[in-house]
């Protein structure tokens, strides 16, 4: 015979269980949603812990690692890597440890940084060293300086396995084991001198290389580890984004406001576009004119997923330019001021935050600037490397680029007028 028990908090009655000889309470007492909720709790194991209903599994978070510039002083927002909460107005979440830097000596900027969901780290080049943290304790798993002559923007392929690195301004690019940091090889890269920025196609077969000196931006092959062809623009190739299949390389280029587009079958430029008005040519051309930030008129270039727009920076005037890209012929479409040097553009995940290293937060729908990012002491972020990524119990689920690439899912749903399922960089 079942018997009564009556649960008291206080003294406060708050339920009526009627509780079975086996301690197990009665099937039929429940109401039809109890005994269906009763029966998925079966299928898939207990319920969520108190803890659990009232701290939520999900993030999505701004990773911003420092010193992120070579424009400005090492310490203007100090060492490490800045989270930031995306889905909480961007509101400070904590700053991970790096590395740990003599307050006499300047910090060694930050180089460019990358993350991988299937090692579930993040990976931080600096001018001297290349480090990788665990993202479920930021904690530092390996470091390396390999020869002594690292680094710089490293990416990793979609599948984990390799993990491309350039040297510090010399002719070649490392690639090593992303779960130790273990050298594995060396892309030779003779034609492009003073390694400096890297991207992969969306297959992770193939690297393109280019140089701040050089003309010629080559293309290795992570098969082999060996440089397989180039490109030739007409001048030294400055940041350059990919579309969806790796086929056009788009490239800011030094002496120049604007952009070239090279393409890879034939190794040639096909189309070069410049910022109209803004009087570049005359600001560049001034002798009075001081230092220019990288000592280029556009350091800065993005497509957005779709490929519908393409944005280039202008640290002359601070703007961000946009252009229509769907056009034979790219035309200045919009142009965005900017609260500082614009020096860096990342588009975010799912294509709707584009971050320029001035920390302005700019709608990509609407063209406006929406905000800024800031530290824990409420000062703007100067950073050009920087990382959108989502979280699950503490493992990345998506993590943008550094650099605006075009995506197959976005180029494909756009062509059909829907909206991609997922927009992984």
């Amino acid at each position: 015979m079942a018997s009564s028990k009556v649960i008291l908090i206080g003294s406060a009655v708050v339920g009526l269980l009627m509780i079975l000889p086996s301690g197990r309470a009665a099937a039929e007492d429940q109401t039809p949603a109890a005994a269906a909720e009763s029966s998925i709790i079966s299928q898939k194991g207990a319920p969520p812990s108190q803890k659990d209903l009232f701290f939520s599994r999900d993030r999505h978070l701004l990773y911003i690692a420092l010193p992120g510039t070579l424009e400005g002083s090492a310490y203007r927002n100090g060492l490490g890597i800045v989270v930031l909460d995306v889905d909480n107005n961007y509101s400070f979440v904590k700053r991970i440890t790096t590395w740990d830097v003599p307050a006499s000596r300047d910090a060694q900027q930050v180089a460019g940084v990358t993350a991988s969901p299937v090692t579930n780290m993040i990976y931080v080049a600096a001018r001297d060293r290349l480090g990788a943290f665990d993202l479920a304790t930021d904690k530092m798993v390996w470091q390396n300086s390999y020869d002594g002559k690292c680094c710089e923007r490293p990416q990793i392929t979609p599948d984990g396995k390799l993990l491309v690195v350039g040297s510090n301004l010399r002719d070649f690019w490392y690639v090593v084991n992303p779960m130790t940091g273990k050298l594995i090889a060396k892309i030779q890269t003779p034609l492009t001198v003073a390694a400096h920025n890297l991207n992969l196609s969306p297959d992770g077969k193939l690297a393109f290389m280019s140089s701040t000196r050089s003309k010629v931006l080559s293309i290795g092959d992570l098969g082999s580890y060996k440089t397989i062809k180039t490109v030739t623009f007409d001048d030294a190739v400055r940041p350059f984004v990919l579309n969806h299949d790796a086929t056009r390389i788009y490239a800011n280029i030094n002496n120049f406001l604007g952009f070239e587009v090279g393409d890879v079958e034939t190794g040639k430029v096909i189309e070069r576009v410049e910022v109209p008005g803004f009087g570049w040519r005359a600001k560049w051309d001034d002798s009075r004119r001081g230092h220019t930030p990288h000592n280029c008129p556009g350091h800065g270039i993005a497509l957005i997923p779709d490929e519908k727009e393409l944005w280039v920076v202008d640290v002359l005037n601070n703007y961000v330019h946009v252009f229509d890209n769907t056009k034979e012929n790219p035309v200045l479409m919009d142009s965005i001021k900017t609260t500082a040097w614009p020096l860096w553009i990342t588009i975010g995940l799912d294509g709707k935050f584009a971050y320029i290293s001035s920390g302005d937060i700019i709608d990509v729908k609407t063209h406006k600037i929406i905000g800024q990012m800031r530290d824990e002491y409420g000062r703007q972020l100067a950073s050009e490397k920087l990382l959108d990524m989502t979280f699950t119990d503490g493992v990345v689920q998506r993590v943008s680029n550094q650099f605006g690439n075009g995506l197959e899912s976005a180029v494909s749903a756009a062509a059909v007028g829907a909206s991609p399922a997922t927009t992984d960089r």
